[in-house]
């Protein structure tokens, strides 16, 4: 278990701040994350203030239990990835419903309209300050045979990796099947499943362009994570390094935003060999545009099927919150279920 290091107290000039970040070996980690940690604070503050940061995944934390983690005092900062959030906070996962933003346009649409209310829900339930709002790669399908549109998954096995994944899956007649990322390729490979939903170009990095044959691009999740503080200590910070960080952070945020766009674009090309490919030798999957029909289909199957899922997973004021914030943005109304 990595263990963070510990807070050196103090002020000025040795405080060191103690980071759980997003994922570990993917670009917005090791470009964005953790150089901004790292080496960038250290330089904005002329010494003043430095930060050790270890990725999520090797910090020895289930997502579920972050935000107690943070809430408790024991965690200063972390990152969560919205859909790894407990079954009790199922709510902070409504900006990446799977169905709803088919680019990212309409994800950052979704987004800005949420944050206000997920801010005030991180304080309120978990005495957390929302300081960022971070974008992955869109989460697309490779299958390892011939798939022509959405509706083509029906009968198929389909790795997925948040309830909201599977409910899409399943309105589609498929059988979504939880499985772990590292675990991925190896299920692939055996024959467990047929197709797998994941980034563009985590998908291109562990090489499942050389096993799977085909590419659905049309988004189906997005993989938002929170970057939060312990409230009471992000109010004890000095003025001057919170200044720094309110400045400074919506920057690291925007260039993250910006690298899963690039990202998500690149990742096809790479899996495909249809364009430049910056990462490695390009692939020569089979892309597979979106049918006419799969929009539409999209749409039907967000507005009664996932949705509704999730409202019912999560509950009446769910649903009431999803109508003030998100109803207008979406166009979609929840009800009960």
């Amino acid at each position: 278990m990595a263990q963070v290091p510990p807070d050196t107290g103090g002020t000025a000039p040795t405080q060191a701040l103690r980071i759980v970040g997003g994922l570990a070996g993917v670009n917005q980690y090791t470009r964005h994350e953790s150089p901004f940690w790292r080496e960038r604070l250290s330089a904005l503050t002329a010494g003043r203030y430095t930060a050790e940061i270890v990725p999520f995944d090797r910090a020895g934390i289930r997502g579920a239990e972050l935000l107690t983690m943070v809430r408790l005092g024991s965690l200063p900062f972390g990152t969560l990835l919205l859909s790894q959030a407990s079954p009790r906070d199922a709510e902070l996962a409504a900006p990446d419903l799977a169905g709803l933003s088919p680019d990212i346009a309409t994800l950052r649409r979704v987004v800005t309209a949420w944050r206000p209310h997920l801010t005030t829900l991180l304080r309120e339930r978990h005495g957390a300050e929302l300081l960022a709002v971070y974008a992955y790669p869109a989460q697309v399908l490779f299958c390892n045979r011939p798939v022509a549109s959405l509706a083509g998954l029906q009968g198929l096995r389909v790795r997925t990796s948040s309830p909201t994944q599977s409910d899409f899956i399943r309105a589609l007649g498929g059988l979504p099947l939880t499985v772990p990322f590292a675990q991925l390729v190896g299920n692939m490979q055996s024959g467990n499943m047929e197709c797998a939903i994941t980034g563009t170009m985590s998908g291109y990095t562990i090489g499942l362009h050389e096993i799977t044959s085909h590419l659905l691009p049309l988004p189906v999740t997005w993989g938002l994570s929170v970057f939060v503080a312990n409230r009471a200590h992000w109010q004890s910070l000095p003025q001057d390094l919170r200044a720094v960080l309110l400045r400074e952070l919506p920057l690291l945020e925007r260039a993250i935003w910006d690298e899963a766009e690039r990202e998500t674009d690149e990742g096809v090309r790479c899996s495909t060999g249809s364009g430049p490919c910056t990462a490695g030798p390009p692939g020569r999957m089979k892309l597979q545009p979106p049918a006419t029909s799969d929009d539409g289909l999209r749409r039907t199957l967000f507005a009664r099927e996932v949705l509704p899922q999730w409202v019912g997973r999560c509950g009446e004021p769910c649903a009431a919150a999803w109508n003030q914030w998100l109803a207008p943005v979406s166009g979609v109304m929840a009800t009960g279920r």
